[in-house]
């Protein structure tokens, strides 16, 4: 199912880097003052200001960027690529074109303060400050690119040698079971963290008082929930038993609920200790039930 319904996305950033390395005499200048050997030294200069308010807009785009990236899709195991769902692909394309679009009107904002944040580093880095280490414009310093790599054979292998296409089909089979394996972890792992906050903070006191929680942390259960519904290759019965307890537990609370209950937070949290209890030791058994998918899968079964 995931092999014929998701397709594969990578997500790449041009990106100025703005850690430089010391020279070897500022090296050996630091490491005289700590009497310790330069050889054994690492040490870096920050050469722009990261909280300077136009480099923080750039970089919040990059983060919001990457993080609608990682929540509209699933992991996969090959670097920097993610399964997108096939129908999602539209829409995701259309907003990933906006954040680069985005990106480049706040890296050209970031371009107008350049000779600014320059010459304020110039000041505070002193003797460390290094002309060659700033390029002379900021233009293609910053940009994002989606790309939708093949990670299918290539057809034409089975006319040129059918065992390296059959080999290659093997390969594809086995990384689409390791994705399945790595989306079930990550939802359970994502349902542990949320049920475990969230009853640490309703069954926790502090100063004889019950701790205070935000209201994310019951919203952030309708996010879970979403995505999960979305994402979820119904590969995993008891992951999905799990969500469904957590889903009834949770559902139709408002936070001022559990502000105000006693009762009602001891309820919730008791069930989410279970529910996190469980979880838990899905997550321990986890390499046993995936020794009997492969097997299942040896006899005809496939992603």
């Amino acid at each position: 199912m995931l092999r014929a319904t998701f397709v594969a996305v990578r997500l790449a950033f041009t990106w100025l880097g703005v850690r430089k390395t010391l020279a070897p005499e500022q090296r050996t200048t630091a490491a005289r003052a700590f009497q310790a050997d330069r050889e054994l030294l690492s040490a870096t200069k920050l050469i722009l200001d990261t909280k300077h308010p136009s480099f923080r807009n750039v970089a919040r785009v990059r983060s919001e960027a990457s993080g609608y990236w990682r929540a509209e899709t699933l992991p996969f195991p090959e670097l920097g690529v993610r399964l997108l769902p096939q129908n999602k692909l539209t829409g995701f394309d259309a907003r990933m074109s906006q954040f680069r679009q985005e990106l480049l009107d706040a890296a050209r904002e970031l371009s107008g303060q350049y000779e600014q944040i320059k010459n304020e580093a110039r000041r505070r880095l002193g003797s460390l400050f290094n002309p060659s280490d700033y390029p002379q414009t900021l233009d293609g310093m910053f940009d994002l690119e989606v790309s939708y790599p093949p990670i299918e054979p290539p057809h034409y292998l089975v006319a040129l040698n059918p065992g390296v296409f059959e080999a290659e089909q093997a390969r594809v089979r086995e990384r689409f079971e390791s994705a399945v394996e790595l989306a079930e972890q990550a939802f359970a792992t994502e349902l542990q963290k949320l049920v475990a906050h969230l009853a640490e903070r309703l069954m926790g006191l502090q100063d004889g008082q019950p701790k205070v929680f935000r209201d994310t942390a019951i919203t952030n259960f309708t996010e879970f929930f979403e995505r999960f519904r979305r994402l979820n290759v119904r590969s995993n019965p008891e992951l999905d038993a799990l969500v469904d307890q957590a889903r009834q537990v949770i559902t139709g609370i408002e936070p001022q609920q559990l502000r105000d209950s006693v009762r009602l937070r001891a309820m919730v949290a008791n069930d989410f200790t279970r529910i996190e209890q469980a979880v838990g030791d899905l997550l321990v058994d986890r390499p046993r039930r995936n020794i009997l998918r492969r097997a299942g899968a040896g006899s005809g079964g496939a992603a």
